[in-house]
């Protein structure tokens, strides 16, 4: 009987090292991409001037190599996604209006005129000036895990002014959102507060210091007291922060959750708003 209890033992502590031997080897972790992770180039870093009149040609490709994540059980099958960011220099890429352009599982893309024209106009700056630009890839695994940032390609580029929509002589904002309440057929534009916008370049309206009212709605008209026209969103539950707007389209913005004063921008070369 005693040989048996001590072979029951023995197999079961063999038992034991084989389940904890599994246990070690079903741990990974995460080793890092493969130097030198991403690398991104340009097929120009010469000085580019954006002409409307060339808005289908390619004007730049960029490239940039897979990072190769590595566990220690080799290497990663997840997709990879990419993102193109574009900022000027001295920003660092913290501007609040940097470009972003998004891939997954692409290492190379190519921008025409009007493309990067369009990213580049996000930024707000002077057109027909050279601005000096930044690009850099950041690579990520799902759910924006494990970021990897490429090197910085630099170049200088003159953009031109494009919009995503005609810009009005005028532009207002109505709502429940706003002291003045939902203008009605002929109203006249109140006095104060004032629900116009002050054009502040040829393709961005700005309201500054406004009462917007807490949990509440709003549209944007070109003309106060005339509901032909209105910009609007088109989905029911729109950022409160800021937004795409569309022409005539059928659904409210929804403003801050919170009454205080804000400042509106209204940017007619990307087709946003943003709310600060």
């Amino acid at each position: 009987m005693k040989a048996i209890i001590n072979k029951l033992v023995l197999l079961t502590m063999g038992i034991l090292l084989v389940a904890s031997c599994n246990s070690d080897e079903a741990k990974v972790t995460y080793l890092g991409a493969t130097a030198p992770g991403v690398v991104l180039t340009a097929s120009t870093t010469s000085n580019i001037i954006l002409k409307k009149a060339n808005a289908d040609s390619i004007v730049i490709q960029f490239n940039w190599t897979n990072p190769n994540y590595q566990f220690s059980n080799g290497p990663s099958t997840q997709d990879v996604s990419y993102a193109l960011q574009i900022d000027t220099t001295g920003s660092n890429f913290t501007n609040p209006n940097m470009g972003i352009v998004t891939f997954t599982n692409t290492i190379t893309d190519a921008f025409t005129v009007k493309q990067l024209n369009t990213a580049l106009n996000g930024l707000q700056l002077k057109f027909a000036v050279f601005h000096p630009f930044e690009f850099r890839v950041k690579a990520t695994l799902a759910n924006n895990n494990e970021p990897v940032y490429s090197n910085v390609v630099k170049i200088k580029i003159a953009t031109y002014l494009d919009v995503v929509y005609p810009v009005p002589a005028n532009l207002y904002i109505t709502g429940s959102a706003s002291p003045n309440g939902w203008m009605s057929g002929g109203d006249p534009v109140p006095t104060s507060p004032s629900p116009k916008f002050t054009l502040v370049n040829p393709y961005t309206f700005v309201l500054s210091n406004f009462p917007l009212i807490g949990g509440q709605q709003f549209l944007l008209v070109p003309v106060y007291g005339d509901w032909t026209h209105k910009y609007a969103s088109t989905i029911t539950n729109s950022n409160p922060a800021g937004d795409f707007f569309v022409p005539d389209a059928s659904n409210n913005f929804i403003g801050p959750a919170a009454s205080g004063n804000y400042t509106i921008t209204v940017n007619f070369a990307t087709g946003k708003f943003t709310i600060q």
